[in-house]
């Protein structure tokens, strides 16, 4: 079989998540080209070539975009077989009639499996694998079709830009928020990768030239040991060996970043410069309504405990959601500025609102169902309303302002100030600490510092940008069918 592996967006790495099935695929039988869509064009010659396509979807960004290339492909070839895997395979299913074949979860073997009977894997409807058997003996991802590193995201320290490689020690969480699309899938599960193919695919990366690796996991602490085995291992292979410094960063809940505090003296210390965490809100009620496991007075301990260790945190936020008040808002602009944050928080973060995709686990709580309009078909996602008309608006405002200051490269210190002024402005108060330091910051955060971060913004329940959507709507080298 012949089959063209999609990615649309995997938060600007060189995708796992098409490298990973790729190798699966090829080491079956199978005939396979990949293309990424966030730094390649859409060519429909590639639709010609292949019998089945096979789209990843690990996030609502890539769900999106990849409906729309299954547009693309199925008006190319109507009997194109295709297959959507990945997290958002099932979370939005499409309409019956597009006979498209989905696996969320560990998709490795079913996906092999649609590969050797797309017809008869399709009739039997949607896969929800979660990995009960051991993943020893899988292939190493094969990244042979891929854009070189150099074409992703960098890693940013100070003066100094490298290349990142891209991996998962885990995939799902032990923990049900319940926002979060993990859990809807995993149920409060998850599955170890295979030590020995983490480091062997770190390791070809480094080679092609990365400097700096990401650890992808929803959570890098939810098997402890197991990410330490790697990390000890990594800092042995790199680190210990007489090369180049090989830095990393993951992402940890704020829960784990105090449950496990002993770990991180040996992180800092293997090469560890941030740690992403989704701190969603300031606001305790919010926090205990997504069942987030911790407080805002935790989430500023975690950030004092990384930074005694020399690790900078990057917060994710979640600041609008139906039950948000003004005061909510007020708070955050007020915690980033108190922690001294400006300078950690992508301005991004200000601006999201929340995501509600079917089965999500929200859909039961008052403060949601009282607040919910119709189901978009085109988003894939149940609409809503805030409580407070304002507080849509202010929404909306921060976004364009955003927009905006990312498109002209604004300093984040300015774009922080305007967001917060505009805070104040949209909620016709005064910022009664304006006058400290230019918009109630610290002295630290007045003289922002170099904090270390990637060069893309982390997000990954959003619509997709214009610049995503113009690898599918460029002109395509080729027109013609089957």
């Amino acid at each position: 079989m012949r089959i063209l592996v999609i990615s649309t967006y995997e938060l600007g790495h060189q995708p796992l998540h098409a490298a990973a099935p790729a190798a699966g695929l090829r080491a079956a039988g199978h005939d396979v080209r990949v293309r990424d869509l966030a730094v390649e064009s859409w060519s429909d010659d590639h639709v010609v070539w292949a019998d089945a396509m096979a789209c990843s979807v690990p996030m609502h960004t890539a769900r999106r975009l990849a409906a729309e290339a299954t547009r693309r492909a199925r008006f190319v070839d109507p009997t194109l077989h295709v297959c959507w895997f990945g997290l958002y395979a099932v979370a939005a299913t499409p309409p019956p009639e597009d006979s498209i074949h989905l696996i969320a979860g560990e998709y490795d073997d079913a996906l092999c499996g649609w590969a050797d009977d797309p017809v008869g894997s399709t009739a039997g409807g949607p896969v929800v694998e979660i990995g009960r058997a051991p993943s020893t003996g899988r292939p190493v991802p094969d990244r042979a079709d891929l854009p070189g590193l150099d074409q992703y995201v960098h890693f940013i320290d100070g003066n100094t830009s490298t290349t990142v490689a891209a991996v998962e020690a885990s995939h799902g969480c032990a923990h049900r928020c319940r926002h979060c699309p993990v859990p809807v899938i995993y149920d409060g599960r998850t599955r170890p990768v295979d030590t020995t193919t983490v480091l062997a695919d770190i390791a070809q990366q480094v080679e092609a030239g990365a400097r700096h690796v990401t650890f992808g996991d929803p959570d890098f602490l939810n098997r402890p040991a197991h990410s330490l085995e790697i990390v000890r291992e990594m800092r042995r292979r790199f680190n210990d060996a007489g090369t180049d410094t090989l830095t990393f960063d993951c992402t940890v809940k704020v829960e784990h970043i105090l449950r496990h505090r002993g770990v991180w003296e040996e992180l800092a210390a293997s090469g560890c410069r941030f740690v992403v965490s989704a701190f969603e809100s300031a606001d305790d009620t919010t926090l205990e309504i997504l069942d987030k496991g911790h407080t805002t007075t935790d989430a500023a301990e975690a950030v004092e405990l990384l930074r005694s260790h020399g690790i900078e945190i990057r917060p994710s936020f979640l600041p609008f959601l139906p039950w948000t008040t003004p005061d909510d808002v007020v708070r955050l602009v007020d915690f980033v500025a108190d922690n001294d944050l400006v300078a950690n928080v992508d301005p991004v973060q200000y601006t999201i609102r929340l995501l509600v995709p079917p089965g999500s686990l929200l859909l039961d709580v008052p403060e949601l169902a009282d607040r919910l309009g119709d189901f978009d078909f085109v988003s894939h996602a149940w609409s809503w309303r805030a409580l407070d008309p304002a507080v849509d608006e202010l929404q909306a405002e921060l976004a364009a302002i955003v927009e905006a200051d990312v498109a002209a490269e604004v300093p984040i210190l300015d774009t922080y100030r305007t967001v917060r002024a505009a805070v104040f402005s949209a909620l016709g108060r005064a910022d009664c600490r304006a006058g400290e330091r230019g918009a109630g910051m610290s002295a630290t955060t007045a003289q922002l510092r170099d904090v270390p971060r990637l060069s893309e913004s982390w997000f990954c329940c959003a619509e997709p940008t214009d610049a995503q959507w113009g690898a599918l709507t460029a002109v395509s080298p080729s027109s013609t069918g089957r």
